[in-house]
């Protein structure tokens, strides 16, 4: 099962999506974390997230490149926190945006084929009206590409607004 969540900042979709995984079926709970800390305020977001997990019997997996080489083990319930920072990591990163797309989209398919359930937590970055420069709105489009891939393929989507989730496909 594959679910996609999506929302602002801070809307509550981090929340959300580690509920579904709580509530979800067992087996082993991964934390795939994504965001690369290169500052203060990632450090207290990534601490954050931490406190929010605590106690929820999850185990870390910090993979901010490479998803499709993550070892998964059979069975396992998996958050991916989040796709726009590794789409971002992939995009800026030292193999650049050539093939990003395709080594995103390849990770999510196989942590969808081998884990029991997967839930990914995506950002909506796309209602700012913000003119941005060539490289960022060419990273934009190609989240939103994936966006569109992984709902086109997800059992479930959610849009979380206020904390409230909405759902748009599935159950």
């Amino acid at each position: 099962m594959l679910i996609l969540v999506s929302g602002g900042s801070a809307s509550g979709k981090s929340k959300y999506a580690e509920d579904l995984v709580v509530q979800g079926p067992p087996g082993e709970r991964i934390y795939v974390a994504t965001m690369q800390v290169w500052d203060a305020e990632s450090r207290r977001r990534v601490e954050r997230h931490r406190a929010m997990r605590a106690g929820k019997g999850f185990c870390t997996e910090e993979r901010p490149v490479h998803l499709f080489e993550m070892p998964i083990p059979a069975g396992a319930v998996a958050l991916l926190e989040d796709l726009s920072n590794l789409t971002a990591n992939e995009w800026f990163g030292p193999e650049g945006p050539e093939g990003a797309e395709e080594r995103v989209l390849s990770g999510i398919r196989r942590l969808k084929a081998e884990s029991a359930c997967t839930v990914v937590v995506t950002n909506e970055l796309f209602s700012d009206g913000i003119v941005y420069d060539r490289e960022t709105a060419d990273y934009l489009s190609a989240l939103a590409r994936l966006n569109r891939a992984v709902a086109a393929e997800a059992d479930q989507v959610y849009e979380v607004v206020c904390g409230i989730p909405v759902c748009w496909k599935g159950a």
